[in-house]
């Protein structure tokens, strides 16, 4: 491009901002709600010992200033579910206290509602933790668990199992691509994107296998391509679901309402045909393909995701004794069996009831298929995160499996985060694959 022509193209393009910012000034302040409700404990940490008493703080603000007065609807329970108390508190000068405390392991809610005269109501919650490390188990592992599991590992590692790779245009110059499928049994296949660096050379490479939360979609590209070269790693994203890569929106939108509707409840009363088992599976297929490439180097396993990603990644490392660390965000998949114990079930919510109790033969097939049972079987360190008021994953499930874990582990704890991530879960995730492959 010559000297003249580049400047006009700069030229114009500044133009172009001007024009699409015409003032060019910060944009004024938003306007503070008309009424804003929160609550928070009185510790930060919202962590309490047994029996100790929990003040949550309550604000109620209206117009951006502390409410004269008011009067806030309270209910306290135990992270879902029974014992429930309610009550109603007094705002004054914007402020209120609820107080509480749990007799045992767990985690209590504060839920406030407001609803200002004519107007929509507010909500808030809050959670606070007692002495989580000590939730145990809800039920035992099965006492054929390792046997069942051994017969499903043997009967995969049987079968013939040919990748099929396709070049796929890689966004990163340094990085080759790959779609993969792989045959798993009768279910469907290893589905994922592959990257990598191209001069690896043999036995250079880290493996970090990335997995999917809930929902139907194709793997990502940009995932495989983006730990590849962020630890420059042999990098695989895989679809939980098996199904293709690189297909239209709407594609996936038929498979969501179509064949894979309420997937996770597909064969829950039948632990050889519980869909939970072909997901699994391909966990054990998949490393066992990345294992197998020369560019391994023989020590290094990671597998991470969030949410059923999260369960995912504690599964993988409860099959597969070469995962040396999982970073599972707000784990799905554990605690099936919760309400056996009095707590709340965690996502997928796999165990229905029936007359009031849990059915028992879900719940007996559920329980092959829990991760907190998984993680017992864990030789990997691992990082998970947890949400305070997280309703789909509950913090009691996830300490269940957390909890559970034989090995160097760390939690990161968010009292006011829900089912989410935040920077700071982040930046642990990262830290501790960086630490891991030095």
């Amino acid at each position: 491009m010559n000297a003249s022509k580049s400047r006009y193209l700069v030229a114009l393009a500044l133009l172009l901002g001007a024009l699409a910012r015409p003032w060019a000034q910060p944009a004024p302040p938003a306007a503070p709600a008309p009424v804003e409700l929160s609550v928070v404990t009185d510790k930060p940490a919202a962590l309490y010992t047994v029996g100790e008493q929990v003040r949550f703080m309550v604000t109620l603000r209206r117009d951006g200033a502390p409410a004269a007065d008011g009067d806030v609807a309270w209910q306290l329970d135990k992270d879902g579910v029974a014992p429930v108390t309610r009550g109603t508190v007094k705002v004054a000068n914007g402020s209120a206290t609820v107080t509480g405390s749990l007799a045992e392991p767990g985690f209590l809610a504060c839920r406030l509602t407001y609803t200002p005269p004519g107007g929509k109501a507010v909500t808030s919650v809050a959670g606070a933790g007692f002495e989580p490390e000590k939730i145990k188990p809800s039920l035992p592992v099965p006492d054929d668990f390792d046997t069942f599991w051994a017969a499903q590992k043997a009967k995969l590692r049987a079968q013939a199992a040919p990748a099929a790779l396709k070049t796929v245009p890689s966004p990163s110059a340094d990085t080759d691509c790959f779609d993969v499928q792989i045959p798993c049994l009768d279910w469907r296949p290893v589905s994922a994107y592959l990257a990598k660096p191209k001069d690896a050379k043999p036995g250079s490479l880290p493996i970090i296998l990335s997995v999917h939360g809930a929902g139907v979609r194709g793997s990502s590209l940009g995932g495989a391509v983006g730990n590849s070269r962020g630890y420059r790693a042999l990098s695989m994203d895989l679809n939980a679901n098996g199904i293709a890569n690189g297909k239209p929106d709407a594609w996936y939108t038929e498979m969501a309402n179509g064949d894979l509707r309420d997937y996770r409840f597909q064969g829950r009363d039948d632990r050889e045909k519980c869909y939970f088992l072909g997901m699994f599976l391909r966990l054990v297929r998949a490393l066992d393909y990345l294992c197998s490439q020369p560019e391994w180097d023989g020590k290094h396993v990671i597998v991470t995701g969030g949410s059923q990603g999260g369960g995912q990644s504690l599964a993988a490392a409860g099959l597969d004794p070469r995962v040396t660390l999982i970073c599972a965000g707000v784990p799905a998949i554990c605690d099936h069996s919760g309400k056996v114990a009095g707590r709340i079930n965690g996502w997928p919510k796999l165990v229905p009831d029936v007359d009031g109790k849990p059915d028992p033969k879900i719940l007996e097939v559920a329980r092959y298929f829990d991760c907190m049972n998984l993680a017992t079987r864990s030789k990997a360190r691992a990082v998970l995160s947890v949400g305070f008021i997280d309703t789909v994953c509950p913090p009691s499930s996830v300490y269940a499996a957390y909890n559970a874990l034989p090995g160097t582990k760390d939690i990161v704890c968010e009292p006011l985060m829900g089912h989410a991530s935040t920077d700071r879960i982040g930046r642990a995730f990262g830290a501790a694959m960086r630490a891991h492959l030095q």
